[in-house]
């Protein structure tokens, strides 16, 4: 199993030390370096900017917002910044939710799984290069002949010949439809909150996507990077509890009270009174008494936390129930050499 640098989006002010971190990622045999977006800062960006001092270490997004750019223009970033990386892109893409879409991006969210297939459809197109990139679909037509059109659109092909037409496409998905589609269409998978219990609930969805007639991938060439968080420790119990606000925050306070699909994985992973009980303390404003709620048990599951020995031990749980890359959240460049080493 592979190790990769989760760098995720920036808060009110840009990181710091996140060069050392990314250099002690290339030094130490990481396989890869993430960035994310929500509302604020872009993945594609940072990657670029950090990603000029390496060499080695593949370069991923997880996720890019789909509603946030045109497919074609997705496709540009991708291909440009796989030539400038010498080939190390990972396209990760993502629907987010309607909170975001047409909150900050003024984007209708419905269909999201017909508009993930035509956005993944039109980006293949543009990295074949075979042809000009055309698209029937009701998302995002090309050419637009819709309101609005002055009817001069004309079907186009990438001036950049890409470097590789098949770079490596992983989609975020959650619900059981978008997890069959993406084991259908995609190469990887980028899970949230994905643990060792809950690996048996997506096998059959995943299965069911393997299976489709024409399917990209099958089980044993799929990538699947789950994301938690690592810390070899001593106080094991002091770090559960400061994961908690976290897990409290994804499960109450994303999203709206009619839907917030990150609270559905947690009811699907068996949490639903909880997650109910959490919900509602959360949108009171009762924030510190939502996060008490949360067991320990739920948290240790989540996340990989404890002695050398507990950390290996359950690492190879998660690679046992198929993960290929584990994205990891490192403070330091001193965290990312331990890691490193423990699992060396």
């Amino acid at each position: 199993m592979k190790l990769g640098l989760q760098l995720g989006y920036w808060g009110a002010q840009p990181p710091t030390g996140v060069g050392e971190l990314v250099a002690a990622a290339e030094e130490s045999g990481f396989d890869a370096v993430f960035t994310a977006e929500a509302w604020g800062s872009d993945a594609f960006t940072p990657l670029a900017w950090w990603g000029r001092d390496t060499s080695r270490l593949r370069l991923g997004t997880s996720i890019v917002q789909m509603s946030g750019r045109t497919p074609t223009s997705i496709a540009m970033h991708a291909l440009t910044l796989d030539h400038l990386s010498g080939g190390r892109v990972v396209l990760g893409m993502g629907v987010s939710g309607p909170q975001v879409v047409e909150g900050w991006y003024g984007q209708p969210f419905a269909k999201p799984l017909a508009r993930t297939r035509e956005v993944v459809d039109i980006i293949r197109q543009v990295l074949a290069r075979e042809r000009p990139v055309v698209s029937d679909g009701p998302h995002y037509p090309l050419p637009y002949r819709g309101e609005g059109s002055v009817g001069l659109g004309k079907p186009l092909k990438p001036i950049l010949h890409p470097l590789r037409p098949d770079i490596p496409i992983w989609l975020g998905a959650e619900g059981p439809r978008n997890v069959a589609q993406t084991a259908e269409i995609a190469d990887g998978w980028l899970p949230i909150f994905y643990t060792p219990q809950s690996a048996g609930m997506y096998r059959p969805w995943l299965d069911e996507g393997f299976a489709r007639p024409g399917a990209r991938r099958t089980r044993a060439d799929f990538e699947i990077a789950a994301t938690c968080h690592l810390q070899v420790t001593d106080d094991k119990a002091g770090v559960i509890e400061a994961m908690k606000p976290m897990v409290s925050l994804y499960m109450g306070g994303m999203g709206a009270k009619e839907q917030n699909f990150h609270k559905r994985v947690f009811e699907r992973m068996g949490y639903a009174d909880l997650a109910d009980r959490v919900q509602e303390l959360y949108l009171a404003g009762r924030k510190d008494e939502a996060t008490a709620l949360v067991p320990d048990e739920l948290v240790d599951d989540m996340h990989i936390i404890g002695s050398a020995g507990e950390v290996r031990e359950k690492v190879a749980q998660w690679e046992e129930t198929g993960v290929t890359t584990l994205l990891l959240s490192c403070r330091t460049a001193a965290e990312v050499h331990e890691v490193a080493e423990v699992l060396a």
